[in-house]
């Protein structure tokens, strides 16, 4: 049975709808009909709410228009500038939390709590076994192996630098989450289970665990008192209260011969019981960061060769010990004596697959490539002939740096300014780009051309690396982790460098854009007041007309829904009606044409019974019949 329309009409108009076809009607049908067509036949009011009539709708509309004639032009600039104000407040409120947290305070508090509420989460809930769990639990425990945090092989004195760094500039070089990684490793290095059997050890045991700076050194000369060869308590006052490199130094010196002494004693008394072993490895970890640093002392004072040959006799004494990356510092400081084929010599050893990769040496493997190549490089002789074997292998060398590390090539080129490096970095963050930047970008500039050709090329890797990060070229995917461990690690004051670069979330443009058009509109009713208010009056009073139009249209859709369950009280007189039509087409066009034969009068009267019920059909009846 299809519905009660215009086209349906056209196209069959002799299906029950005939107003002078009375002898094949049912009787019930033509008693239905002049009767008003909805007797006995429920409505849709018994099942559901009352639909509004017209008089509601028009009294609503005039209540409205009467409201709105009487605003004036003071309300619109109010209401206008109220708007603009609260959309720029939360414009402004998004912007500083998405610079501060790297996301959207909108955007998050949707995640986090409507989310919820919507079930939004029901389906991403895996069984424990599953393969999905089984791959997440794999992708956490790898981003949480990429975003370990590391000693920086090259940490600067808190005395002799980061504090006098302080006093210049007022400005706190080192954060609390710094020291107190700092405080942890301190405390793993030079502390044993068997330090409670020394006095001096215990004193030192706590003082490694004070957070004041005076408290600790304090602590150290209560070390001294009770023992004078406590090799830990001149260490603690050579990194803390020495104010000069020399005075470090010194320092160093006498934990150096207090330290040795304890070693060799040590040693004597390894094989006693386990506790003695941890003890000789406490003093073995003592002896090589006094050597190391002393390294480092005459390394800052200009002896390289001193330097040298201290680290290079630690790497053959203590081969185990390669995670403190003692080869970085020997790297740093061939560099400084332009041994280029030593520099060589320890990449090869070190620039392994099997072994944890660094800023340190991806740079500085592409800094010998480019060496090579750098002085005779220019862009435009490149670009008409080609690039040599070497320039390709130096442009390989870069590109594989830089997807290491993308935010190195901005400090090497000065786009962005250092800042002292922290005690700890992670690797592939702006952390570990800090620290290599702010010993070797010396290096770079003694080679002719090196930042040239980083310059013209750095920017390439992009076009090799997956958008997204999905999987990387040469390296694994750069970790999304990165952004919140150097926020911890580098100071306030320093702008962290973020990659891959965070596009603005899309409620800063839309709060950036409302503010902008109600401010231009509260601008121009100010400006404009009358022609602004009419404006605004003509579009809500077709407003106004637009619901009146969806009113009446309701209205006219229940009337379809009552003359639905007349049709449906009458299926079974339809069915009938549908049957001789279909079994004789042409008694359709015969009917058809009796009804248009029929004089004026007889139609006129068979189709005011039927619209004495349809008052609100405002087509024609006959398309309804």
């Amino acid at each position: 049975m299809g519905n009660w329309g215009h086209r349906e009409a056209e196209e069959s108009p002799s299906r029950g709808k005939h107003p002078d076809c009375g002898e094949r009607m049912p009787a019930k049908a033509k008693k239905l009909l002049s009767s008003g067509g909805t007797a006995g036949v429920p409505t849709a009011a018994g099942s559901g709410p009352r639909s509004p009539s017209r008089e509601e709708v028009n009294e609503v509309t005039t209540n409205v228009t009467v409201f709105l004639n009487s605003l004036t032009p003071k309300f619109y600039v109010a209401l206008t500038g109220t708007s603009s104000l609260i959309s720029g407040l939360i414009f402004i409120f998004e912007w500083w939390y998405f610079h501060k947290h790297g996301t959207s305070f909108i955007e998050q508090v949707s995640v986090s709590h409507l989310r919820p509420l919507m079930g939004g989460t029901e389906g991403s809930i895996s069984e424990p076994g599953s393969p999905s769990s089984s791959r997440e639990s794999e992708t956490s425990r790898q981003n949480l192996s990429e975003c370990k945090v590391w000693r920086n092989p090259l940490n600067l004195f808190r005395g002799a630098e980061y504090r006098r760094y302080t006093w210049v500039t007022g400005k706190e070089p080192l954060t609390y989450y710094d020291m107190n990684l700092s405080a942890q490793d301190h405390q793993t290095f030079f502390t044993c289970d068997t330090d409670f059997l020394r006095p001096s050890d215990t004193v030192m045991q706590k003082a490694w665990r004070e957070r004041n700076p005076p408290a600790r050194i304090k602590a150290a000369y209560q070390a001294l008192e009770l023992n004078n060869d406590c090799a830990t308590a001149y260490v603690l006052l050579a990194e803390e209260e020495a104010t000069t490199i020399v005075d470090a130094e010194r320092l160093f010196k006498q934990a150096l011969k207090a330290g040795e002494t304890i070693y060799r004693r040590s040693q004597q008394c390894q094989h006693q019981s386990p506790q003695h072993e941890a003890q000789l490895r406490r003093d073995t970890n003592v002896l090589v960061y006094i050597k190391r640093r002393l390294a480092m002392c005459a390394r800052k004072l200009g002896r390289i060769r001193e330097a040298v040959k201290i680290m290079r006799d630690l790497m053959k004494e203590f081969p185990p010990l390669t995670m403190l990356n003692i080869h970085e510092n020997l790297l740093e400081s061939l560099l400084e004596l332009q041994a280029y084929a030593d520099v060589q010599a320890v990449l090869a050893k070190y620039d392994d697959i099997s072994l944890p990769k660094s800023a340190a040496i991806c740079y500085t493997a592409a800094l010998l490539k480019t060496r090579t190549v750098s002085d005779k490089f220019s862009p435009e002789t490149a670009s008409r002939r080609g690039l040599s074997t070497a320039e390709i292998n130096a442009v390989e060398a870069i590109h594989r740096a830089v997807e290491f590390n993308p935010h190195v090539p901005k400090y090497l080129l000065e786009m962005k300014s250092l800042i002292l490096p922290p005690e700890h970095i992670l690797k592939r963050g702006d952390s570990e780009a800090i620290a290599y930047a702010f010993f070797h970008l010396q290096h770079w500039k003694r080679i002719e051309g090196a930042l040239n050709l980083l310059q013209c090329t750095w920017e390439g890797t992009f076009r090799m690396i997956p958008y997204p990060l999905e999987k990387g070229h040469l390296f694994y995917p750069y970790p999304s982790c990165t952004e919140t461990a150097d926020r911890e690690l580098l100071p306030p004051f320093h702008h962290v460098s973020v990659y891959p670069k965070k596009e603005l979330p899309f409620f800063i443009h839309f709060t950036a854009g409302l503010c902008s058009s109600t401010a231009m509109i509260a601008l121009l009713t100010h400006q404009f007041p009358e022609i602004m208010g009419v404006f605004a009056k003509a579009n809500t009073m077709e407003k106004v007309g637009w619901e009146r139009r969806a009113g009446s249209t309701i209205h006219d859709l229940d009337d379809a829904k009552k003359l639905h369950l007349l049709r449906s009280s009458l299926s079974q007189s339809a069915l009938y009606w549908e049957e001789s039509i279909a079994r004789d087409q042409h008694m359709k066009r015969a009917g058809w044409a009796s009804y248009t034969s029929c004089s004026k009068g007889t139609q006129d009267a068979v189709l005011m019974k039927i619209s004495r019920n349809m008052d609100s059909w405002e087509t024609s009846p006959t398309s309804h019949l």
